[in-house]
């Protein structure tokens, strides 16, 4: 991308600050995991109501910052979204459908916009600690589509809108603005 995803802005709000607004309408507290950048990060946020955990080695990937997060997690008996920050759109509205869902009992809810699989995904307590004893060599994913997933249909492109190049940013800034 060539620049810090957490910083970049859409309508004001950089992309970390937009996703902590979204998912504090249903978590709290919200956990923003820091690896590369993070003192960058750290500084850029503008939102107070945030909890930092670290990533002491994000190289190893996706699962390492997923159980760093999950540690600082204070209590898992309600369950838990997480998304990365390069898919900074989604609604309060597809968040509070896939809280709803894991108040029913559902192991993992994972939105679907056109029949893409997006984010944020909402897990169980038992999916969390389950992820949390994954050996690093592990995926994610593998776990979670193994669990009873449900895919909650939603209106929601901003689900499965990642933003990985400076191009696919400015179609961002294009859609929103």
């Amino acid at each position: 991308m060539g620049r810090v995803k957490a910083l970049l802005e859409i309508d004001g709000e950089t992309f970390v600050d937009r996703l902590v607004r979204v998912l504090g309408t249903r978590c709290n507290p919200v956990i923003v995991v820091l690896g590369h950048h993070a003192d960058a990060i750290r500084n850029g946020v503008r939102t107070a109501n945030i909890k930092f955990a670290i990533n002491q080695d994000p190289d190893r990937g996706m699962l390492s910052s997923l159980q760093a997060g999950l540690r600082a997690v204070p209590d898992l008996s309600a369950g838990v979204l997480f998304t990365p920050v390069d898919v900074p759109l989604a609604s309060p509205t597809t968040t509070s459908l896939l809280t709803d869902a894991l108040v029913t009992g559902v192991a993992v809810a994972v939105p679907v916009y056109r029949g893409k699989r997006g984010h944020p995904v909402a897990i169980s307590q038992r999916v969390a600690e389950r992820l949390l004893e994954l050996p690093q060599s592990s995926r994610a994913n593998d776990l979670m589509r193994a669990e009873a997933s449900v895919e909650i249909t939603v209106a929601d492109a901003g689900v499965v809108f990642e933003v990985d190049t400076p191009k696919d940013y400015e179609e961002l800034l294009c859609r929103v603005g």
